[in-house]
C-alpha cells in the first residue's frame, strides 16, 4: 500500500497556535484521511506565527524538505496584512509559494491546495480595532489568493465566510481570543480532506 506524503505551508494558522498539535487543521487532515483507509505519514510543517510571505519563502530555503509530496498545503498572508503590507509585495511573494508548491508536489497542480486567509478582524481580540477595513483587507488578499490559485491550476479553498460567523461563538475560539480553536480547524481540515480523498480514488 502507497504511504501518501503531506506537507504544510503556513504561520499561526497551520501550527495550531495555542491548541494541541493533533487539533491542528495540518494533522486533522491526516487523521481524517486515515479514517478514510489512506496510509498517509503525519505532515510535515513549515510554519510559525508571525510568518509573512516572506518570511515562508526563506524557512522552505533552509528547511530540509523532501524532494516531492503527495499533498501540498498553503495557508498565509494574514500577517502581510496585520504588519500593513503592500498587497502587490504579497502577490509577488505568494504567485513564488504557489510555484514552490507545485515544484514540491511534483509539478501536479491539482495536489496544491490554498487556504483562503481567516479574519480576525471579526474575533474579540479585535476589539476597539477597525474591524471593516481589517476585513475589507483580508478580502483583498483573499482575492490575490484565489487569483494565483486558480491561475496555476491549483485548487483553492474558502474557509473565511464560515470562519466569519464562527468567530463570536466561544468553542470556536482559542483561549487567546484571536486563534480558531480546534473546532474551527476541524472545518478546514474536512474541506482539505475530502479534496483529498477525490484524489485518492
Amino acid at each position: 500500500m502507497k504511504l501518501y506524503t503531506y506537507l504544510a505551508l503556513g504561520d499561526s494558522y497551520t501550527i495550531g497556535e495555542q491548541v494541541k498539535i493533533n487539533e491542528s487543521f495540518p494533522y486533522q487532515t491526516v487523521y481524517n484521511l486515515r479514517k478514510s483507509g489512506i496510509a498517509i505519514a503525519a505532515p510535515e510543517i513549515v510554519a510559525t506565527s508571525g510568518f509573512t510571505t516572506g518570511e515562508l519563502n526563506a524557512a522552505i530555503e533552509k528547511a530540509t524538505l523532501l524532494k516531492q509530496y503527495d499533498f501540498v498545503s498553503l495557508l498565509i498572508g494574514v500577517n502581510n496584512q496585520y504588519r500593513g503590507k503592500s498587497i502587490d509585495d504579497f502577490a509577488k511573494d505568494f504567485e513564488l509559494l504557489i510555484k514552490q508548491a507545485i515544484q514540491f508536489a511534483g509539478g501536479k497542480n491539482e495536489a496544491v491546495f490554498a487556504l483562503s486567509i481567516p479574519d480576525w478582524g471579526v474575533t474579540p481580540y479585535a476589539a476597539g480595532k477597525s474591524t471593516q477595513k481589517i476585513s475589507a483587507e483580508i478580502d483583498s488578499y483573499n482575492q490575490v489568493c484565489e487569483f494565483v490559485a486558480l491561475k496555476y491550476h491549483a485548487v483553492f479553498i474558502e474557509i473565511t465566510a464560515a470562519q466569519r460567523k464562527n468567530s463570536n461563538l466561544p468553542e470556536y475560539l482559542a483561549p487567546d481570543q484571536l486563534h480558531p480553536s480546534g473546532k474551527e480547524y476541524s472545518n478546514w481540515a474536512a474541506l482539505l480532506s475530502k479534496k483529498i480523498l477525490a484524489l485518492t480514488n
